[in-house]
């Protein structure tokens, strides 16, 4: 520890910041245009944090274009830097419609676990 002035006790100090556990992306409920940019900003940070993206599915009821292109361009941009990158926990909404659109490769769902 540094030495502090006597003035300055360490209980004084502030507190250092915790980070969670969980450090995975969580999409919302609703994926729309208007949710896709506080996504994107989200995945930009996290893949300079630490240079892995886990993103958590579990609770999206609809997800629409702007977050799946999101979701291709990021899987694109892990692969080509050799970054670590994952869906979770992918709810049944999120799955069909990811199917639907023929997306399920490109944002890295795999077709033996989620088939059609």
């Amino acid at each position: 520890m540094p030495n502090l002035p006597e003035s300055v006790q360490p209980e004084e100090m502030a507190p250092e910041i915790a980070l969670p556990e969980d450090r995975s992306l969580h999409l919302p409920v609703h994926g729309t245009t208007v949710t896709a940019e506080d996504l994107r900003v989200r995945m930009v940070l996290a893949c300079d944090f630490d240079g892995a993206m886990q993103i958590d599915a579990s609770q999206v009821e609809t997800v629409g274009q702007a977050v799946l292109q999101l979701l291709v361009a990021a899987r694109t941009e892990a692969r080509e830097a050799d970054h670590e990158y994952e869906i979770v926990n992918p709810s049944t909404a999120f799955v069909e419609r990811v199917q639907a659109c023929g997306l399920a490769e490109a944002v890295g769902l795999s077709e033996e676990e989620f088939p059609s």
